[in-house]
C-alpha cells in the first residue's frame, strides 16, 4: 500500500493561521476607518464653516467636539481643499489641519502656522511644488494668497521654525518621511509660502475675436 503523506492540520496551526487572518483584517479595517474618518470629519466640518461665515462664534461641528473651523486651505493645482481647526492636538489633528494658537489667524496679517498629519489631511505636501498657489480663508471670508517659497526638512530636537513678525507668511508643518510606517518620529517637513500682493490668474486672457 503507498504510503499517504497527507496529514491533518494540528490545532495550533489552525489557530495560528486564524489569528494572522484576524490581525490582518484588523489592521485594514483600523486603516480603512482612520481613511472614513478624515472624510466624514471634512464633510461635516464644511457644514460648520458654512455657519461660521454666516457669523457663528466657534460653531461646533458635532455636540461633543472641542474645536471648530477657523479657516480654509486650498491648493487649486492639486485640487486641495480642507477645513482648518482651531488648535494643534492630536485629538484634533484626526479630523483635519489645526492652526497653532500662537501664531497668526488664518485671513488675518502676521505668520500663520498650520500643523497636519502626512498619511491624511497633509498628505498631499508630497506633491507641492515651489511657486505652487496657496489660498487661505478667515473667517470673516478673507482670502489671502500665497506662493511657496521654501520646502525642507527639520529636526524637531534642534531646529526651530523661525516666525518673521514683519512679514506675511503660511507655515505648513507635517511628520518625514512620508512613507514612514512608524509615527512619533522627530523629522518635520515644512513648506513656507510668502502672501502675494495679488492672486494669481486663474486662467490665460483669451484671444480678441
Amino acid at each position: 500500500m503507498p504510503h499517504d503523506s497527507k496529514q491533518p492540520h494540528s490545532p495550533l496551526l489552525v489557530w495560528l493561521i486564524a489569528s494572522l487572518f484576524a490581525i490582518g483584517l484588523w489592521q485594514v479595517w483600523e486603516g480603512s476607518w482612520m481613511y472614513a474618518k478624515a472624510g466624514l470629519a471634512q464633510l461635516l466640518l464644511q457644514r460648520a464653516w458654512t455657519r461660521s461665515l454666516a457669523g457663528e462664534g466657534m460653531p461646533k461641528p458635532w455636540p461633543w467636539a472641542d474645536t471648530w473651523p477657523v479657516g480654509r486651505l486650498q491648493v487649486p493645482r492639486l485640487s486641495a481643499d480642507m477645513i482648518v481647526l482651531a488648535g494643534a492636538h492630536g485629538r484634533t489633528l484626526a479630523f483635519g489641519p489645526g492652526h497653532v494658537g500662537s501664531s497668526a489667524l488664518p485671513g488675518q496679517e502676521g505668520t500663520a502656522v498650520l500643523v497636519g498629519h502626512r498619511d491624511t489631511h497633509f498628505h498631499f505636501l508630497r506633491e507641492v511644488h515651489l511657486n505652487d498657489r496657496l489660498d487661505l480663508a478667515g473667517r470673516d471670508g478673507t482670502i489671502r494668497h500665497y506662493r511657496v517659497t521654501e520646502q525642507r526638512v527639520m529636526d524637531s530636537r534642534r531646529d526651530r521654525i523661525p516666525t518673521r513678525d514683519e512679514r506675511e507668511e503660511l507655515i505648513l508643518v507635517t511628520c518625514f518621511p512620508f512613507d514612514s510606517i512608524t509615527t512619533g518620529g522627530p523629522l518635520r517637513y515644512v513648506v513656507r509660502a510668502e502672501l502675494r500682493e495679488t492672486p494669481l490668474k486663474e486662467a490665460a486672457a483669451k484671444p480678441d475675436a
